[in-house]
């Protein structure tokens, strides 16, 4: 199996910042551990798992939030970070 390193990570969600990649990754082992299925599969640790769905694209700063929720509960949330027609700031 190949090994998943930091660069890919960084790579894949755009960032240079390792700080935000640690932030990424203990948000999603914090839903691992409130039952949430991991989206790759893989005999390893949990927080290298996370790194591997990381790698995959299948984890990012876009999607973490939404991840694990209803569809009601998660499309309510997306329309929330979306100006509505009308709106001013």
């Amino acid at each position: 199996m190949a090994r998943i390193t930091v660069e890919d990570c960084l790579s894949q969600i755009g960032n240079e910042n390792r700080f935000s990649l640690i932030h990424l990754g203990v948000a999603r082992v914090k839903q691992h551990r409130k039952g949430q299925p991991f989206l790759v599969k893989a005999k390893n640790k949990e927080i290298v798992t996370t790194l591997r769905e990381i790698a995959a694209g299948k984890v990012t700063f876009d999607n973490i939030q939404t991840m694990g929720q209803p569809p009601e509960v998660a499309a309510e949330k997306g329309s929330e970070l979306e100006p509505q027609v009308g709106e001013t700031n």
